[in-house]
């Protein structure tokens, strides 16, 4: 879903919305005639008012905004509604005529504010859409309209990665460099549009050749949105704190004992060769540690690993540290690659097993990252990894990283090419029948072209295919996926729709496979080919594709001059042809139709 609109904020031209399908009908559904409304809660920079501004595009209806200026002044938020109306029962009346009401920054109001906000959600006939942030204090007016079960609670979650990458696609960004700014952002996405804003400006964007995309290694920009998720660091903390911050901060991606912090520890930071490992704490610095964890600014593990909670706070604290100290900070070049060729081991060992479900892999990403020296082996198999969960784009990102540091290493070119190929359209490969499936499977697994490991998922999906059983094909279908496997599992959904006799499960095996296609960054297989909105109406598919973009039943009736009950029968019969009653997976289905 991606639509655009003026920024109800900012005033700056913005991102297309992006995602939030769900989320977005469910507001939109809240705030229809004959409902109470709904509240939006999320950190800051989560998108909440982005997202009550695209449910309301549209609709009639009036909006205020709580802001810290004018939290003492009552009614402050609803002078420009109420034309000087003084008391509580007054303003009431005053609004009995709206019946939308959006409510943004709603822990910003004034007290009278919020006493009237919450007075319209129990006794007015006003719906009402309100933002609030967590972790901010409320008054009690606004928070009771969620405690107090007035009206249900929308927290909204971080937006996933593929939506991210989906929001950031007109940037050309190469996936390495998306995948990073969702980890340091996590959610914010306030933060994100700062950072590639600034990553523009500064040209550290640098081009990819033959991609048309453009990465980013080194260091973090520290823009005024990265300042801001630093303050804690500076508000809460001293001397003793941002010492041990900044220790952790250069000692990554590896963690630091807690033997790490005694008095012998204090010339040096590193994870190896730095002589601390005998070391022992003094009172003073485990009050420093304990303060920090209670502060939410470092995390302990069960082992005694200490390591930054956010993981913006080590680069941050990296970029704005001057030369001497970081000289004096930062461990020896080599400290890493043990660390290195463990996860690299560990990866073959994953993949020998057929288990591909996510890896620790914080070495290799923070040294992609920081634009290390990334080894080629060690990116042929990272791109291997990748590639056979369906992260395509990732796998050819990693074949690349590591052809930069070694053109013709013979691995890497082999992943970049069959990363390619699983990009590719549909009919690359030609014929995909019991005993080509068996060899293709082969080969992309890295194994010798024959029989498929006994017993393994991968058998069983080539015996059900032989024997034309669509109930077997399900089931190693969804063992495919417990393991990781999501291209495999999706082109084993589809062989199931050829499989089944029954329609309906047909159907259902369909839609399966074109959500777990959709998480595999466009990858385009032959046994994939055909799975698309082929069965509904010309009308049908014009339907579903408005209701994909956002629209109500009601918009699109106004939009193509039908009525609300015939857009509403045509949805129910394109429901029913692609075995789905979710208005959410609407868009993954229009998109594989691209």
């Amino acid at each position: 879903m991606r639509t655009y609109e003026q920024d109800a904020k900012t005033l700056e031209l913005p991102w297309p919305f992006t995602g939030r399908a769900d989320e977005l009908e469910l507001v939109r559904g809240a705030s229809a005639t004959g409902r109470r409304g709904i509240v939006v809660t999320g950190p800051a920079g989560r998108g909440k008012t982005r997202l009550i501004t695209e449910a309301v595009r549209g609709a009639e209806h009036a909006r205020v905004t709580g802001t810290p200026e004018a939290r003492h002044l009552p009614f402050a938020a609803f002078a420009h509604l109420l034309d000087g109306t003084g008391s509580l029962h007054g303003a009431v009346r005053a609004l009995s005529g709206v019946r939308l009401l959006v409510v943004d920054d709603a822990h910003l109001l004034d007290e009278a504010s919020a006493a009237l906000v919450h007075q319209l959600a129990v006794h007015g006939r006003t719906r009402l859409v309100v933002a609030a942030t967590d972790g901010v204090p409320a008054p009690g007016a606004v928070s009771r309209l969620w405690t107090g079960e007035v009206l249900p609670r929308l927290a909204l979650a971080p937006l996933p990665a593929e939506d991210t990458a989906e929001l950031l696609a007109g940037a050309a960004l190469e996936p390495l460099t998306v995948r990073r700014l969702h980890h340091l952002c996590r959610g914010d996405l306030r933060l994100l549009r700062d950072l590639v804003t600034a990553l523009v400006a500064d040209g550290r964007l640098v081009p990819v050749p033959g991609t048309g995309e453009r990465a980013w290694r080194g260091p973090l920009p520290v823009t005024p949105a990265v300042r801001e998720r630093l303050a804690p660091v500076r508000e809460r903390t001293g001397p003793g704190e941002r010492e041990i911050l900044e220790r952790l901060a250069f000692a990554e991606p590896a963690p630091l004992p807690l033997s790490g912090f005694g008095p012998a520890a204090l010339g040096g930071c590193g994870p190896e060769g730095s002589g601390r490992s005998g070391s022992q704490l003094s009172g003073f610095e485990l009050d420093v540690l304990e303060r920090l964890e209670t502060d939410g600014l470092i995390v302990v593990g069960e082992d005694g690993a200490v390591a930054l909670a956010d993981p913006l706070h080590g680069p941050a604290l990296r970029a704005a540290t001057g030369r001497l100290r970081a000289r004096r900070l930062t461990g020896g070049p080599d400290r890493l690659g043990a660390a290195l060729d463990a996860e690299q081991r560990d990866l073959r060992r994953r993949m020998a097993e057929l288990d591909v479900r996510p890896a620790p892999t914080t070495v290799g990403d923070w040294l992609v990252a920081e634009g290390g020296p990334v080894p080629a082996g060690y990116a042929a198999v990272r791109a291997r990894f990748a590639r056979l969960r369906g992260e395509v784009r990732d796998a050819a990102a990693w074949a690349r990283e590591g052809l930069r540091r070694e053109p013709g290493h013979a691995g890497c070119g082999a992943e970049l090419a069959l990363a390619a190929a699983e990009s590719d359209e549909p009919g690359h490969g030609g014929p995909d029948g019991d005993d080509g499936h068996a060899r293709r499977i082969a080969v992309r697994l890295g194994l010798p072209a024959g029989p498929l490991p006994a017993g393994s998922v991968f058998a069983r999906h080539a015996e059900a295919l032989a024997r034309r059983d669509g109930a077997a094909l399900d089931r190693a279908a969804t063992a495919l996926e417990e393991r990781g496997f999501l291209l495999f599992a999706a082109e084993a959904h589809a062989h199931a729709v050829r499989a089944h006799r029954d329609p309906r499960a047909a159907r259902r095996s369909r839609t399966r496979a074109l959500a777990l296609a959709r998480r595999c960054q466009g990858a385009r297989t032959p046994v994939l080919a055909g799975l698309v909105l082929g069965e509904l109406t010309a009308r049908q598919r014009q339907i579903v594709a408005l209701a994909a973009s956002g629209l109500s039943n009601r918009e699109i009736a106004e939009r193509l001059t039908l009525s609300v009950r015939t857009v509403g029968n045509h949805l129910y019969s394109a429901y029913t042809r692609l075995g789905t009653g979710d208005r959410g997976a609407l868009p993954c289905l229009v998109a594989e139709t691209a």
